[in-house]
Order: C-alpha cells, then sequence, then structure tokens
C-alpha cells in the first residue's frame, strides 16, 4: 500500500476521531492520535492499526494550549511521515442547560476546545503543509455539526454556536489557503452512536430522537470517517471550502 503521508486526528481516542482514525490508518495514512486524558483508549486505537499493518503513535495534548499544538505537531515530524491530513475532531459538550442558566467558565470551555484548538492545530499543519513554505500540500477536515444550523434550543445553544464558528473558519480558511496546495472542507454530523451524549447527560438521546429522524435510525461514527476521508482523498480533489450533512436527512 503506498504512504500517503501523515494525517493527524485531534480527539481520536474514541467516537468518530477513533473510527476515522483506524479507517486512515487501514487506506495507507501514518497515523497520530491525539488524545487529552484517556492514554488506555488511545493505545487501544493505535494497537488496532498496527496490528492491521499500519503505522501509529498516540500523543498526549491538550489542543486549546498553543504550546501543546506545537509540541503536537514536532511529535508527529519527528516520528512520522511528512503531514498531509488534519481533522479537527476534538469537541466538547455540556449538560444540557438554557442559555440563562449557562455560566461564563463553561462558555470559555467551549470556546477554547471547540473553536480555538481548530485555529492553533490548522495554523501548525499549513505551515507544513504549504507549498508556499517548501511543503507538499495538503488537507484539512474540520468536524462541525448539525446544530450549527439547527442552533439546538433548550439543550446546547453554546456548542452550536461554536460549530457555527466552525462553519464559517471553514469558509474563510479553505479561500485563504486554496493557492498554497490545502484543501479545507468540513462534515457536519448529528445523531451518531458516541459518547458525547453521555456527556450532555442523557446518553440515550439518539435513541428518544431517532423516530423524528427521516432515516428513522441513528448514525454510527465510521459513516462519518468514511465522509472525512473521501474529503480528504484526491476523487475529492477540486472540492473545498464546502460542507458534507451526515444526520440522515434531518
Amino acid at each position: 500500500m503506498t504512504n500517503k503521508g501523515s494525517i493527524l486526528i485531534t480527539g481520536a481516542s474514541r467516537g468518530i476521531g477513533a473510527a476515522t482514525a483506524i479507517m486512515a490508518g487501514a487506506r495507507g495514512y501514518d497515523v497520530c492520535v491525539n488524545y487529552l486524558k484517556n492514554k488506555e483508549a488511545a493505545q487501544r486505537v493505535v494497537d488496532t492499526i498496527t496490528s492491521r499493518g499500519g503505522k501509529a503513535i498516540a500523543v498526549q495534548a491538550d489542543v486549546s494550549l498553543e504550546a501543546d499544538v506545537e509540541r503536537l505537531f514536532a511529535e508527529v515530524d519527528k516520528k512520522l511521515s511528512p503531514i498531509a491530513a488534519l481533522v479537527n475532531n476534538a469537541g466538547i459538550l455540556e449538560t444540557q442547560k438554557k442559555v440563562k442558566e449557562m455560566e461564563a467558565s463553561r462558555l470559555h470551555r467551549i470556546i477554547s476546545v471547540n473553536i480555538l484548538s481548530c485555529f492553533l492545530c490548522s495554523k501548525q499543519a499549513i505551515k507544513q503543509m504549504s507549498t508556499e513554505n517548501g511543503g507538499g500540500g495538503g488537507a484539512i477536515v474540520n468536524v462541525s455539526s448539525i446544530a450549527s444550523r439547527t442552533g439546538s434550543p433548550g439543550e446546547y445553544v453554546d456548542y452550536a454556536a461554536s460549530k457555527g464558528a466552525i462553519d464559517t473558519f471553514t469558509i474563510g480558511l479553505a479561500k485563504e489557503v486554496a493557492a498554497e496546495g490545502i484543501r479545507v472542507n468540513a462534515v457536519r454530523p448529528a445523531f451518531i452512536y458516541t459518547e458525547i451524549h453521555a456527556d450532555g447527560g442523557e446518553p440515550d438521546r439518539v435513541e428518544r430522537i431517532k423516530a423524528s429522524i427521516p432515516m428513522n435510525r441513528g448514525g454510527h461514527p465510521e459513516e462519518v470517517a468514511a465522509a472525512i476521508l473521501w474529503l480528504l482523498s484526491e476523487e475529492s480533489s477540486y472540492t473545498t471550502g464546502s460542507f458534507i450533512d451526515i444526520s440522515g436527512g434531518k
């Protein structure tokens, strides 16, 4: 299998990130599995990739902190092939609340993890990928959410707003770096069976609302991963600043 270079996936120890890491490893990428706290889960992802003949490392870093992001990219540069792809997947969801009940500390956490991390990681990726800097180009995929369109009233308006910012970031960055050999796109998943719903205080949220989804079911992380890998591939070579909604038709 031809090596496609390295892919860095933030928040890749579980859910969509883990599924994307495993699929990327199977398709010829050297994989950096970034994680914040769960070293064991990240190592399981690495072990899955390597057991199938791929190459992967796990690197702890808080991607909302610039020093950690710089260290993270330095590890990739040191231990893997040149970076060709970045998936900005790290994101958090807090307990369901109305805006009138949200405290400032919660909003700072949401903004730092869901927005700031994308800026910091993309900045480092561009430095290494850009043809203006002697790089070979590359692709970035941001993991947004259908919440950016629906607003998630009564539940997660802060999360939805952070994903709206990522939509705007995707459009602006795509135009900014297109001439430097870098494509930037986003996926907008929703109603996916992952642990993030438990973080919001309702582990079975998808089951509660699936009857309102046109396809009458929730989605699986691998279905999102497949879309991400397509946007990173040469099959989407003329696609930038675009979005794929993965929400069962909702």
